[in-house]
């Protein structure tokens, strides 16, 4: 497996991004077409069309909804083990100074960078993006969903 960075750290599922998704596409598409092609019918393939994307979005929706919160919770704890491990405190007070989005992305630091990039995105406010661009020693999370 390559080593995991900024340019290379998204995920994706196969069975559901190259499988599920495709077939609930091709089947929305045929609906629609067939809805074209058989005007006497038109509503009839126009509401399958429609579940057929209601069901896409609500399969998307949900396994992201469920999933990310786990994963958002297993990273504020692993962040709040690694801070108090570092400098035996805990983290309440920065926690609150910072986004979720910042703690997940301050993650990505090694614990010899961390203590400094955490100071560094408090005094400016860095974004996200601004912090995983700003790792130098990138440390893989190859568990997450």
């Amino acid at each position: 497996m390559p080593s995991q960075n900024y340019s290379n750290h998204s995920k994706y599922y196969p069975a559901h991004h190259f499988v599920f998704y495709p077939i609930i596409l091709l089947a929305t598409i045929f609906s629609v077409r067939c809805g074209f092609k058989h005007p006497e019918q038109h509503y009839l393939w126009m509401t399958i069309a429609v579940a057929f994307l209601v069901i896409g979005w609500l399969s998307f929706m949900l396994r992201q909804h469920y999933a990310l919160n786990n994963q958002n919770r297993i990273v504020r704890l692993e962040m709040r083990l690694r801070y108090f491990i570092l400098t035996n405190k805990k983290m309440d007070e920065l926690e609150s100074k910072l986004s979720f989005g910042q703690i997940a992305a301050l993650r990505f630091a090694s614990d010899e960078e961390l203590l400094s990039l955490i100071d560094k995105t408090l005094k400016e406010k860095l974004s996200p993006n601004a912090i995983k661009k700003s790792i130098k020693n990138w440390v893989a999370d190859d568990m997450r969903v």
